[in-house]
This record gives structure tokens, C-alpha cells and sequence, in this order.
């Protein structure tokens, strides 16, 4: 049986079209191994209004500050990808540790190569804002590094200012097993390592999924928590222009954006 084709008709108009199929877009680096970041910020940042755009990079376990900044040339490339020669309203690096080893203004001037001018996040420069967003310097800090990989840690922080009353790390080596924490231990982990006078805590890791573990953490210790993924979704929904309060991710959520 032959079927004649059908005629094919070229519409005479174009619709009109949208200035952006969303209204803001937000980037996002991410490692290779990482299983935290993007539920994260499906559930904190994407909208009907903010798209969150991904790219991954390359990087192999254990976590230490070698393998860390290996990852530094590829951040042009992958920021190069994420909606080629289309402007962002934010993109974050999401990896805490290698942004501290590395260094905020290097992995700025990186994403500029690819993206000149776009506002640029990174976890340790989101968190020091969301700490001096509750006029705090005197901070406990949790990480699940190693003391090797913490040890630069802590120094960012005491550099920029910060008194740190006491410093915690749970020496995981693999970003897929901080991955497996469970938040109720976390919460547990708050309540035995915060200083009585520390006035908040910071919770370092992207791959930790402490952003749902924050309310709960707050109650325990009766202080502001500032997690990584936390601090970072909150910077960008901030630089979208979105001021809404979102109590369920924290007091953070609730706090205009102190820029440095």
C-alpha cells in the first residue's frame, strides 16, 4: 500500500517571542561525584521564574587540597557550557574546600573568562555573608574532612576576621560517603560540637545534605546555622532579586543579602 505524503505547510507568522524562556538563570558547577548540590537547589532555588543551569567537572576522591585544585582549569570550560553566549544572573562553584584551597578571586577570574561580568558564588564567600548577615564573628565550624583538608578551612576563615571557638571534623576522605550522612545525625553532631560562645555555626561541604538538616539544627543549639549549599542557594535567589523568606531552609532564608 502506497501512502501519499502529506503536505508540509510553512506557518506565514512567527509567534512572538519571550525575552528569556525563565526570567533569571542561575549556573551551577558542580563536581563529577557530587549528589547533593542539584537536589539542593531544585528544592531552594529553581522556580517558574529561576531556571538552575548544571554543568559537572571532573574530579576524583579522596578529598584532599591536591586533588582539590586540580579542578581549577576546568572551571572555564564548564562554565563556557552552561547556555553558551547567554548572559547569567548568578553561578556558583559548588565544592567549599577546593573554593578555599583554590581561592575565591581564582575561581572568579575563571568563570569570567568564559563569563565576563557575571556575579560569581562561592560556598566559603556565601557563608562568611551569611554570618555577617547575623553580625556574628565568633563561629563553631563542622566539616567532615580530614584535619589536613580542615586546616585551610579554618585559616579562611580566621583571615577574613572570624574568631573560631572551636572547630570539628569528622575525617571522611570521599564526598560520596559525607554524601550519605544522614541529617538526623547532623543535628546531633550540632548539639556536641558547637562552642557555648559561639554566636552561630557554619556547616562546611556541598556534598553534605545539611541544608535539610538546618531548622533542626537551629533548635538544637538555640543559634543561626549556616550551611554551604545553604549560603549559596541563598546568595543567588538574593542576586535574582528574590527577597522571599523560606523559614524551612533556616534563619539564613529570612535575611537580605550582606555583600562585602
Amino acid at each position: 500500500m502506497i501512502v501519499n505524503a502529506p503536505e508540509i505547510r510553512l506557518h506565514p507568522d512567527r509567534p512572538l517571542l519571550d525575552a528569556r524562556p525563565l526570567e533569571k538563570r542561575v549556573g551551577l558547577i558542580i563536581l563529577a561525584t557530587d549528589h547533593t548540590t542539584e537536589p539542593d537547589y531544585r528544592r531552594m532555588v529553581a522556580s517558574e521564574r529561576i531556571g538552575v543551569y548544571v554543568a559537572r567537572i571532573a574530579y576524583a576522591n579522596p578529598t584532599t587540597p591536591q586533588n582539590l585544585r586540580k579542578m581549577q582549569p576546568a572551571l572555564t570550560e564548564a562554565a563556557a557550557l552552561i547556555l553558551p553566549d547567554e548572559k547569567l544572573d548568578a553561578i556558583s562553584y559548588s565544592c567549599t574546600s577546593a573554593s578555599v584551597v583554590i581561592g575565591d578571586d581564582e575561581i572568579e577570574a575563571a568563570i569570567h573568562a568564559a563569563k565576563p561580568g557575571v556575579p560569581v558564588v562561592t560556598p566559603p564567600q556565601a557563608a562568611m555573608r551569611g554570618l555577617r548577615a547575623f553580625g556574628t564573628r565568633r563561629i563553631s565550624v563542622l566539616t567532615p574532612y580530614t584535619v589536613e583538608t580542615s586546616r585551610p578551612m579554618a585559616d579562611y576563615f580566621v583571615r577574613h576576621g572570624f574568631e573560631i571557638a572551636s572547630f570539628t571534623c569528622l575525617g571522611f576522605e570521599d564526598d560520596r560517603e559525607m554524601a550519605r550522612i544522614p541529617p538526623a545525625a547532623l543535628v546531633e553532631l550540632a548539639r556536641e560540637t558547637t562552642h557555648p560562645e559561639a554566636e552561630a555555626l557554619f556547616v562546611s561541604c556541598t556534598a553534605l545534605r545539611s541544608a535539610l538538616a538546618a531548622p533542626g539544627m537551629e533548635d538544637a543549639i538555640g543559634r543561626p546555622v549556616v550551611t554551604s549549599n545553604q549560603a549559596t542557594a541563598w546568595n543567588c535567589l538574593r542576586l535574582c532579586g528574590d527577597d522571599t523568606h523560606h523559614p524551612q531552609w533556616g534563619r539564613l532564608m529570612t535575611m537580605p543579602l550582606s555583600r562585602d
